[in-house]
């Protein structure tokens, strides 16, 4: 009787589990879907831009055809950006059919897997049954996940279930993936390395795996002077461009790290600010209900992100639309499920899990935006469509940084923004211009005003007016 109980129980356990993994898997592929629809329908709104999905389109597209991967409106290599060797990887889809949806299909798939090790993490933390699907839900529903999916794309998002993937396999003691783990997440961004090095510490001295510890500690050092020292250097003249951002620090990242220490009085006036309460309140909010004061030992980790993005001068570095604050996700979540193993935390069962993810969700997710923001443009986007659909294949193009993302499977494509004013038509095919909606860095009437001069120009004949767009195309091109 007994024996016949056991195999009973194991038949339902092993029934449970494989529900839990259909729900899953139906889970992520749900989230996969919604989110590269968002960025989908955001792109062809002509609300995708220049920095950073066209950076990264173009980028993908040089590498694919073997040409120099130096982006027109940048003008250096890539690797001297943020050493983000992980492109060359990413570009592998161009070589079969270049298209900018591979980006978003890419974004789209590695937020949403970051649900599988974020399971896999709370069922090896000893989470109830219905927790663990709980949990790895309120990760697919925490809004930086839905707003850094609707920001253009960036190789960072590649790193977010490497991180959680890496925590697992630490615990695992599987040393070879995990530094597997660690090497592309280095190839994703230079300053990851920094948040590579502060899990090693937290693995010493808080996990206990001394080996994984070791490694990650000597990696992300090792990247983080290697990358910023002399890669980066290696090909803007200006050397790492980030540290403009904490200029008042110094002009370097070496003296930058410094005066951390020299000149406390200038961190100090630079870290109790408003701008960075509310940052805080953001990061914080949408996990508040899942956080104790006993198990907070992961948040070490978080350290250095919470320093760049309190310390910059850089106010997109502050809020939950932008990549930023990406790196801190994965151990906000291994906080919460540290709490929730123990009995801690202001909210224990499935539902009041999922409740309370769902309102954060509601409350700083920017899914409005498809009901304004990304709708302000439809008076010109027929005559966007049509001009972006004129413009020829190798043409070299000016154009606005809405437009961009369009446009550049080509090798030349500069961006109509404030400073271009006066610049030559001579080393351009075409130019592709919106007044009405001149998009970043631009405004209404620099756009006419380089109409205005186009109008004047020999060189070149218009091919559309219409809503305020207009494309030129140089005469006998």
């Amino acid at each position: 009787m007994s024996k016949t109980f056991r195999v009973s129980q194991l038949s339902l356990h092993r029934w449970f589990q494989q529900a839990e993994n259909r729900v899953l898997a139906g889970m992520i592929a749900v989230s996969t879907a919604i989110l590269f629809l968002c960025s989908s329908v955001r792109h062809l709104l002509f609300h995708s831009t220049a920095y950073d999905l066209g950076y990264f389109d173009q980028l993908a597209y040089l590498l694919s055809q073997g040409l120099p991967p130096v982006i027109s409106f940048w003008g250096y290599h890539f690797l001297g950006g943020h050493a983000d060797w992980i492109m060359y990887f990413v570009a592998m889809p161009y070589k079969i059919y270049p298209s900018v949806f591979w980006l978003l299909g890419i974004q789209a798939i590695a937020l949403s897997l970051g649900a599988l090790p974020t399971y896999h993490l709370a069922r090896q933390a000893g989470l109830k049954s219905g927790q663990t699907i709980a949990v790895a839900a309120a990760y697919l529903l925490h809004p930086l996940i839905f707003n850094l999916n609707l920001f253009d794309f960036h190789p960072e998002v590649i790193a977010l279930p490497l991180f959680l993937t890496a925590i697992l396999t630490a615990r695992r003691n599987q040393v070879g993936w995990f530094s597997v783990c660690l090497i592309l997440i280095l190839g994703c961004r230079d300053a990851l390395s920094l948040t590579v090095f502060a899990m090693g510490f937290w693995l010493w001295l808080f996990e206990k795996k001394l080996k994984c510890g070791a490694i990650s500690m000597i990696l992300g050092g090792g990247w983080f002077l290697f990358a910023t020292q002399i890669l980066i250097p290696s090909f803007p003249p200006g050397g790492v461009i980030s540290v403009a951002r904490f200029d008042y620090l110094g002009s370097s990242v070496g003296e930058i790290v410094l005066n951390l220490f020299l000149k406390p009085h200038l961190v100090l006036s630079a870290l109790f600010t408003l701008p960075n309460l509310q940052y805080l309140c953001l990061l914080f909010l949408p996990v508040i209900w899942g956080l104790s004061v006993h198990h907070l030992e992961s948040l070490i980790v978080i350290i250095p992100t919470l320093l760049l993005n309190l310390l910059s001068t850089l106010e997109t570095q502050k809020d939950l639309l932008h990549q930023y604050s990406l790196p801190a996700l994965p151990f906000l979540m291994v906080a919460i499920m540290a709490a929730l193993a123990d009995g801690k935390g202001l909210v224990q069962s499935r539902r009041g899990i999922l409740l309370c993810s769902l309102v954060g969700f509601v409350a700083l997710a920017k899914f409005g935006y498809f009901g304004d923001r990304y709708l302000n443009s439809l008076d010109t986007w027929q005559a966007s469509r049509s001009a972006v659909s004129q413009v020829q294949p190798q043409s070299r193009v000016l154009t606005t940084a809405s437009m961009a993302p369009h446009l550049t499977h080509r090798p030349t494509v500069q961006l109509a923004i404030a400073g271009t004013e006066a610049i030559d038509f001579d080393q351009f095919d075409e130019v592709l211009l919106n007044v009405r909606h001149p998009g970043w860095a631009s405004t209404s009437t620099l756009q006419q005003g380089l109409v205005d001069r186009l109008q004047r120009d020999s060189r070149f004949k218009p091919l559309v007016q219409q809503d305020g767009v207009y494309l030129f195309t140089r005469v006998g091109a």
